[in-house]
């Protein structure tokens, strides 16, 4: 049970900190235009 909740956790914690890593990259995109957008671009 404890494991399972860990792992609820867990990752909650991952999808919140993707969803800010991925707002983080549109602000950047944003802010730097064309160039942010060809660095952040893999």
């Amino acid at each position: 049970m404890e494991s399972s909740l860990s792992i609820t956790n867990c990752s909650r914690g991952i999808r919140n900190a993707w969803h800010f890593y991925y707002a983080l990259i549109l602000v950047i995109k944003r802010v730097c235009g064309g160039f942010g957008i060809a660095l952040l671009t893999p």
